[in-house]
């Protein structure tokens, strides 16, 4: 391919916001660039093993990063079609209607989005009709007001899990499904490519039955001929118009090669750390600290929620093979002794022999550690995090990834954890919590990038936000960023459907700018 082509957009990313914006602006007609810096994700027997994924980290990046001390460590971060979205968990949840303005916090103020829910809703909705989210809307007390209930029935839970869902549901709890975005026909009137396997949450998928960006979304848009990827594709910086105004071209590395590709828009989709990484690199005359920085918050505000992967262990066996069913929101706002946000809970991928073996001390004998992985029960809590300056992407002497990060507003984490605790003997469960074995701590620590977002946010002001309502930079004419980096606040729920919403979202607003007036490319 001539490196000299030119496109309508490149989109830099196929994660779930360049993906998502792929697929949205695919069946247009016009021009579309996929860069993506990794290739396609083997499929192998590794994907279901896990020492494989857990343990030797097959997939993760082989990349280092420093923390703010100058300390290296190996972030959980993937670089292949498809994104981080390639070993997800699937969980997809709305933000609530709430966590668009400001809310009022133990360790200070979460705030206000310059858009409403009601912006984003119809954009909600289509996306989780295009992943194939199942759930059930109307039954989380918290939940938001929807225009259509969800095209798949929630994911049944197994007995074990149903037994906490009864055990939740008698202490007065407002358990609900948790929505899952999987390739599951559970009636079997037809084919499931989902076979509800114990490798799932965190994994690969061998069958490829999750609903990831890549088979979702980039594999039906390069089914039309004006859409083109190009893999192995790193970018390695923006190049602007004398004016500084403009993107002009796209330097890429691939196999180890310099190319040049231009477009009249360019979208930004390599997930909160690394797109705005890329837009300090791309530093110039024009824009001494970065593209699309004169507020300087490119980089700054980083967030990732305050996680805890935690286990329990029921008095009795825990058979459970796919465990990821069943949350409850009913700390999310206050509890009865709190009048501050506590957070999420919500269940996790049932650990197993190995990954219990991979994080003992050496002396742990085998036969207990089997019997704890035949009676875990494992939760992820969420709780959020609030932006900070201070908490920030930078890069070091060496132009590498440097992320500076201080925990705060940890008050509500420390009593969500509380109060999972004080539940565990009515759920038939010791009254234990144990850190998850691959994390070796109360706390998921700072290599845990899943829910990175709030690098580059949007809004009104130019002198404090970096991009417009649409997600365009407010310094320049051809430049979006459309993934997680747009956040101005994270909440307390998995950011993946919210990024996936809001890429459709900009997806019409871009649409319209290229002249097209339907996603089918009518004019």
């Amino acid at each position: 391919m001539a490196s000299n082509y030119h496109y309508d957009v490149i989109i830099i990313g196929t994660g779930a916001g360049g993906g998502t914006l792929a697929h949205h602006l695919a069946p247009s007609g016009k021009r579309i660039l996929l860069l993506e810096r990794g290739g396609y994700l083997p499929r192998e027997k590794d994907n279901w093993d896990s020492r494989s994924v857990f343990v030797e980290k097959r997939y993760k990046a082989a990349c280092n990063w420093e923390d703010k001390d100058g300390k290296v460590f190996h972030p959980g971060i993937h670089y292949y079609v498809g994104g981080n979205t390639k070993v997800y968990g699937a969980a997809l949840l709305r933000f609530r209607k709430e966590d668009f303005g400001a809310i009022r916090h133990h360790g200070g103020i979460s705030p206000a989005w310059p858009i409403a829910y009601d912006d984003l809703e119809p954009y909600y909705t289509k996306a989780e009709h295009l992943y194939q989210v199942h759930g059930e809307h109307g039954i989380d007390p918290t939940g938001p007001p929807v225009s259509a209930q969800y095209r798949y029935p929630p994911v049944k839970h197994e007995p074990r899990i149903q037994e906490l869902h009864d055990d939740l549901k008698r202490m007065g709890h407002h358990p609900f499904p948790l929505p899952l975005g999987i390739r599951l026909n559970e009636d079997r009137r037809e084919a499931s490519p989902c076979i509800r396997c114990n490798t799932c949450d965190g994994y690969p998928c061998l069958v490829n039955a999750k609903s990831d960006a890549h088979i979702t979304c980039v594999d039906p848009a390069l089914t039309h001929s004006t859409v083109t990827l190009l893999t192995h594709a790193y970018v390695s910086r923006l190049e602007v118009s004398p004016s500084g105004r403009e993107i002009t071209k796209v330097h890429v590395s691939r196999h180890g090669a310099p190319e040049e590709y231009t477009a009249d828009i360019v979208v930004v989709s390599c997930g909160a750390i690394n797109s705005a990484a890329l837009l300090l690199r791309s530093a110039n005359d024009k824009h001494p600290r970065g593209l699309a920085n004169s507020s300087d918050a490119v980089g700054r505000f980083y967030m990732c929620h305050n996680n805890s992967a935690l286990l329990a262990l029921s008095k009795h066996e825990n058979p459970t093979v796919f465990q990821k069913t069943l949350a409850i929101n009913d700390f999310y706002f206050r509890a009865d002794d709190w009048d501050y946000p506590l957070g999420h809970i919500q269940m996790l991928g049932k650990s197993d022999l190995e990954q219990l073996r991979s994080g003992a001390p050496v002396f742990a004998p085998g036969m207990v550690l089997d019997q704890m992985a035949k009676h875990s029960i494992d939760f992820w809590l969420t709780s959020e995090d609030l932006p900070d300056p201070d908490n920030r992407v930078l890069l070091n002497k060496q132009g590498e990834i440097s992320l500076h990060y201080t925990v705060n507003n940890d008050e509500g984490h420390a009593r969500l954890t509380a109060k999972l605790k004080d539940m565990l003997s009515a759920l038939g469960c010791e009254k234990h919590l144990i850190p998850t074995s691959l994390y070796l701590g109360k706390r998921i620590p700072l290599a845990g990038t899943a829910h990175q977002n709030g690098t580059i946010r949007f809004g009104t002001d130019p002198k404090t936000s970096a991009l417009d309502v649409n997600c365009k930079a407010h310094d320049l004419d051809n430049l979006y960023v459309v993934d997680g980096s747009f956040f101005v606040s994270s909440t307390a729920v998995n950011p993946s459907l919210t990024i996936m919403a809001n890429a459709m979202r900009v997806g019409d607003h871009l649409l319209t700018r290229l002249g097209v007036t339907s996603e089918n490319g009518e004019k």
